[in-house]
């Protein structure tokens, strides 16, 4: 999955848009590997034109968080979905809900989207949002698939949530798959065992680096590099601030001293 809030959506210009969902959707092919692409903008034509590059380009599903910035209507909701949907040509399609689209979706829209588009499989459910309780996961998980943050594992999977967009899969993946292990056996006592390290690892990364105003794919690019998995820039597309290689330095000291298995 590409295209998203770690990738820089929102900051990508239209021809970066097709060569990024170009590079990854072949280098998926090369491992037998699915690709969902995220396709969110501020407006049904530029989604439309995103969904409809993701389907030429031979992607399996997309992604769209509602246009977010001027807050959509009740009545447009799902005649964006369709309008979408059409351009996806057959692709599965995941909703993106966060509150940062300035609306939460009812359990009745969801059931809306899902009649009007049948291949509205999954939501990735964010803070603030219908499935992100234990009551409404339920309720949701009955007609499309539920994905929800790591933290949220114990709490949500019991009530029928089956997976996660993860940041931290490329910190580390075989810490993540190996705690995923413990979701499909049901068993919560390992799982909790096996995210603490990551709650305390939240912790101080919120007291370290919230105060210097960092946000999502800083933070993605802080915690990839200290890690080792992956090689990439630390700058971030402006106005949102980049972090520094000290930073990466602080980062690696602490997992030295407190979660040695996530450095690589």
């Amino acid at each position: 999955y590409t295209n998203g809030t770690t990738g820089e959506f929102y900051a990508m210009e239209f021809d970066e848009f097709k060569a990024v969902t170009r590079a990854a959707i072949g280098e998926a092919r090369t491992h037998g590997v699915a690709t969902m692409i995220g396709c969110t903008s501020t407006y049904t034509l530029g989604a439309v034109r995103r969904a409809a590059v993701a389907a030429e380009l031979g992607a399996d599903a997309v992604q769209l968080a509602l246009p977010f910035w001027l807050e959509i209507g009740d009545r447009q909701i799902v005649p964006f979905f369709e309008q979408v949907g059409v351009a996806a040509e057959g692709l599965a399609i995941s909703i993106y809900e966060t509150n940062r689209a300035k609306k939460a979706l009812t359990l009745e829209q969801h059931r809306a989207i899902k009649q009007a588009v049948p291949r509205y499989l999954m939501v990735k459910s964010n803070k603030g949002t219908v499935a992100s309780t234990p009551h409404g996961c339920s309720l949701v998980s009955q007609f499309i698939n539920v994905f929800v943050g790591e933290d949220r594992w114990q709490e949500l999977c019991p009530a029928g949530a089956v997976g996660c967009c993860s940041s931290y899969v490329y910190w580390n993946p075989g810490l993540i798959l190996s705690a995923w292990e413990h979701v499909r056996r049901k068993d919560w006592q390992g799982l909790e065992d096996a995210m603490r390290p990551f709650d305390e690892l939240g912790e101080f990364m919120n007291e370290q680096f919230d105060p210097k105003g960092y946000t999502d794919t800083a933070y993605d690019r802080l915690g990839g590099i200290a890690g080792g998995f992956i090689k990439a820039s630390l700058r971030c597309r402006g106005p949102y601030p980049s972090v520094t290689e000290e930073d990466v330095r602080t980062l690696r000291r602490w997992c030295e001293q407190n979660f040695p298995q996530m450095l690589q």
